[in-house]
């Protein structure tokens, strides 16, 4: 007899919302109140599981149970409509979890799991939590379950996280084959799972294909761009690399993109880390005017001294409508005085503005 476990979602509300709470990532808390909820079947599941080492990934699936009952009309519904948020772009901080608890409540386990693992996907890919926090909370639920469907969910979700791409992608097709909806989170990790396996860019064009047909539902979630820039090339790989870093440009993924962006411009990897996409240049520029304070410009200095490529372009062009402004040229020469070189040149011709000739 399965056991329903229906705080599952409570577990995650509780941890995430407080993770989330504070002020960029914490490091991963102890859970005593779950791990006393410990059943004498599951402690032998995660005996050797712990925080500081790798997770033991419970293979093989072959005998897991496929048997999620069908949703009641209400909540296929509800859920249905929760999809659509994500679509439009609604995806707010909370919203995967009350689809957690809608298929908890229906009996779908191995959905409720996953989908509670998109929860603390979206906080680590925007920075508000550590991977080991995730981690931590997977093998924390192992503690409290006992349904042989979440359980298998929860190592997927494991495996996924620890980048073991043939295993994860085994068990989720096993877990997750009918009526699934072609942009579901586990479709997104099966495919996700392709590209990284194929990581080239003679990946199959139909993984590509199907992986660039469900951006709507994803475009909140910096993960979905990073593998997308990743496994694509040219232009587009360079546009999710910017998407990316747009939807979290303190998250774990944004330096990696940045390095991509320099890639495809030609640019060494390394400078990378001076790569601001045309969204932050645009926010630069508006915080310093709304301040009325020109040193908030000194984060794009280093884009000004890279050699040509569109976004160096790009801030060239928008900073020089500032040198109209006696405030900003005299910065803009400020600058130019203490620099050398290339930038020192850019930055002379930044203030003479758009209305004196060179």
């Amino acid at each position: 007899m399965k056991t329903k476990f229906n705080y599952l979602t409570l577990f995650f509300v509780l941890y995430v919302f407080s993770s989330c709470g504070a002020e960029g990532a914490r490091e991963p808390r102890a859970n005593a109140h779950i791990a006393t909820q410990t059943t004498e079947k599951n402690a032998t599941k995660t005996t050797t599981q712990t925080a500081a080492s790798a997770p033991r990934v419970l293979f093989p699936l072959d005998e897991v149970e496929k048997s999620a009952p069908a949703r009641p009309p209400g909540q296929t519904q509800t859920l249905d409509e929760l999809a659509e948020l994500e679509r439009a772009g609604s995806w707010v901080q909370g919203m995967a979890l009350t689809e957690s608890s809608l298929r908890e409540s229906a009996g779908d386990y191995a959905g409720a799991v996953l989908a509670a693992f998109k929860e603390l996907s979206l906080a680590y890919g925007r920075g508000l939590i550590h991977k080991t926090d995730v981690e931590q909370n997977l093998i924390n639920v192992l503690t409290v379950i006992n349904d042989d469907a979440a359980v298998s969910a929860v190592n997927a979700a494991l495996a996924f996280l620890s980048e073991q791409w043939d295993e994860a992608a085994a068990a989720l097709r096993l877990l997750f084959t009918d009526d699934e909806e072609p942009d579901s989170f586990a479709r997104w990790m099966i495919l996700t799972c392709a590209l990284e396996k194929n990581n080239s860019e003679a990946t199959d064009r139909r993984i590509i294909s199907a992986y660039r047909s469900i951006r709507a539902r994803y475009a909140q979630f910096p993960e979905y761009w990073y593998r997308g820039s990743r496994a694509f090339s040219g232009g587009i790989s360079a546009e999710y690399a910017e998407n990316c870093i747009n939807t979290s440009p303190q998250g774990p993924f944004a330096n990696e993109c940045r390095a991509v962006i320099a890639f495809r411009a030609g640019l060494r990897a390394e400078d990378g880390l001076s790569i601001r996409t045309k969204r932050e240049i645009e926010s630069a520029i508006a915080r310093s005017v709304n301040s009325g304070n020109p040193e908030v410009l000194d984060s794009l200095l280093p884009l000004i001294g890279l050699p040509d490529n569109p976004y160096t372009v790009f801030a060239v062009g928008a900073l020089r409508a500032l040198s109209n402004a006696q405030g900003y040229r005299d910065y803009f020469n400020r600058m130019a005085a203490a620099s050398g070189g290339r930038l020192a040149e850019r930055l002379y011709y930044i203030s003479r503005g758009v209305n004196v000739n060179g």
